[in-house]
């Protein structure tokens, strides 16, 4: 068998059936206990299960089909549950609660407040353990993305031009503020679309395709315009572009979105002599 990693899932062959569990092939590692509580219904021996390994109160090596918050070698947003003389001790979701040395928090952590973490393997202890010192397990390759890529990402942290952002848990990226129309907050999971890769490898995200956003700005525009005219315009998607572009400055194709968008939302009914909004 392949050789387990510890902090992630794995798969696993029932060998052995106990009163407080299943024991599991960990190969070199020797067998590893599944409590009876994670056991799933009819298990049998050879029987292959997905499970997470981790090490628990007495660092000895278990499994369980729970699913963390985060794996070894992912980014998270996690709540402190309490602290020690050696540290805090974070919410995971596993029954045993994700360590992070003081030596590793860029400032103090707070019962009861959550911070952004990455979680690796202490190389000394060989224990899971979380750092906020997220900065340097960031890649600094150069990204291989290209504008208007859709990408998920985690908020990270406030700055000075907007919001930091962690991008398919690797790289960072920045949304400016005065791009930010909704609310947005640390932690928040999110899909978002690269703007620019600039020279220097640095990644500007967007949280809506220009095409898309454009679109969006001028449904608010055409609504408004709708609304000075009394209610009504004699434009519709029949209208020339040259006329539609002198009065909107925008295309036909960008109209007829943005007529469409209005009409999908019921603000807006399509006549045969123009567009008139609903209950005026």
């Amino acid at each position: 068998m392949e050789k387990i990693e510890l902090g992630k899932f794995n798969q696993l062959r029932v060998v052995k059936e106990v009163t407080f569990g299943v024991y599991l092939d960990g190969g070199d590692a020797g067998e590893i206990l599944l409590p009876s509580r994670y056991v799933p219904e009819n298990c049998e021996i050879d029987e292959l299960l997905n499970v997470f390994l981790y090490l628990d109160n007495e660092e000895r090596l278990v499994a369980t089909t729970l699913t963390p918050f985060v794996q070894v070698g992912e980014f998270g947003f996690l709540e402190v549950m309490w602290i020690n003389e050696f540290g805090a001790f974070l919410n995971w979701g596993l029954m045993k609660d994700l360590f992070v040395p003081f030596r590793e928090q860029k400032m103090k952590m707070q019962v009861g407040r959550s911070y952004v973490v990455y979680t690796h393997i202490d190389e000394e202890s060989y224990r899971i353990v979380a750092t906020a010192k997220v900065d340097k397990y960031l890649s600094k390759d150069f990204p291989p993305y290209q504008a208007g890529d859709k990408v998920d990402i985690m908020i990270w942290q406030k700055s000075d031009l907007g919001f930091k952002a962690i991008i398919e848990n690797k790289y960072s990226g920045l949304i400016y503020e005065n791009e930010i129309f909704g609310q947005i907050t640390t932690g928040m999971r999110m899909q978002a679309f690269i703007k620019q890769i600039r020279e220097d490898g640095k990644i500007d995200l967007e949280l809506q395709k220009a095409g898309a956003r454009k679109v969006d700005d001028f449904s608010k525009t055409l609504h408004e315009f709708i609304e000075k005219e009394g209610g009504h315009i004699s434009f519709t998607d029949k209208s020339d572009a040259e006329d539609i572009y002198a009065t909107f400055g925008v295309s036909k194709k960008t109209f007829k979105k943005a007529v469409g968008d209005l009409y999908k939302k019921r603000i807006i009914t399509i006549e045969t002599n123009g567009i008139s909004l609903v209950n005026v």
